[in-house]
């Protein structure tokens, strides 16, 4: 298996790929909890002293709870879309002679290319 899976477990990271197969709960469960804090869902399963204790196998170390938090990202509402949609709208019309002008005197230099041919 050349992927990892790491659980955050009261601050603390694990890495559960090897010990996927032998969940007794199966890897789905496991695997629904990896890449986020588990913490609840550990505590919710109601795992056994000897579970808690096993588990201190796979421990790779422990997070830093005081760096910062990454900011969530912002979705973008219908309105600010529409927003941005016009203001494009508004720049192609603006703009829209540019391309014209480059295409004409395109032809315009083909045309005398030709001529003097």
């Amino acid at each position: 298996m050349s992927s990892k899976f790491w659980l955050d477990v009261m601050n603390s990271v694990y890495d559960i790929t090897p010990y996927l197969d032998e969940h007794p709960g199966g890897d789905d469960v496991v695997l629904a909890a990896t890449g986020k804090d588990a913490t609840d869902d550990f505590e919710d399963a109601g795992h056994s002293k000897s579970a808690k204790e096993l588990m201190q196998n796979f421990c790779i170390g422990e997070l830093d709870t005081s760096a910062p938090i990454i900011p969530e990202l912002e979705i973008a509402s219908k309105k600010e879309t529409a927003n941005y949609s016009r203001n494009l709208m508004d720049l192609t019309k603006q703009y829209w002679a540019v391309p014209v002008a480059i295409v004409g005197i395109s032809v315009v230099a083909g045309l005398i290319y030709l001529r003097k041919k």
